[in-house]
């Protein structure tokens, strides 16, 4: 079993499926190909382990062809891009501090403790 993410005309998933093995052909193809050809979209496999295109698919999330890689829609318009994993950083780290709760401030740029409820 594998999965499978269908891209619109701007890369972007639209959808993702569960298949046959990637191994498998289907009528001679790639399942990728025959999954594309059949729904007449893009198709591209997907992993939960993150094992290729370094992040599992979601509904819009970006492919990138040039990064080979599956991109989630950006927080915050202040975090940057890891090109090593494709996830998206705050330009500061998160505190760590035990017991403690913190959440994004885009306002500030910075994380604020988050009060416990």
């Amino acid at each position: 079993m594998a999965h499978y993410a269908f891209l619109d005309d701007n890369n972007i998933v639209v959808e993702v499926i569960t298949g046959i093995d990637e191994t498998e052909t289907i009528e001679g193809l790639d399942t990728e190909t025959w999954y594309g050809n059949f729904r007449g979209q893009v198709c591209k496999r997907t992993s939960y382990n993150n094992n290729i295109r370094k992040n599992y698919a979601g509904i819009g999330y970006t492919y990138d062809a040039t990064r080979d890689a599956f991109i989630a829609p950006k927080p915050y318009n202040s975090w940057i891009l890891d090109e090593a994993t494709c996830r998206w950083q705050a330009p500061t780290p998160k505190p760590t501090e035990e017991g403690k709760y913190y959440s994004w401030d885009e306002a500030t740029t910075s994380w604020i403790e988050a009060p416990i409820v």
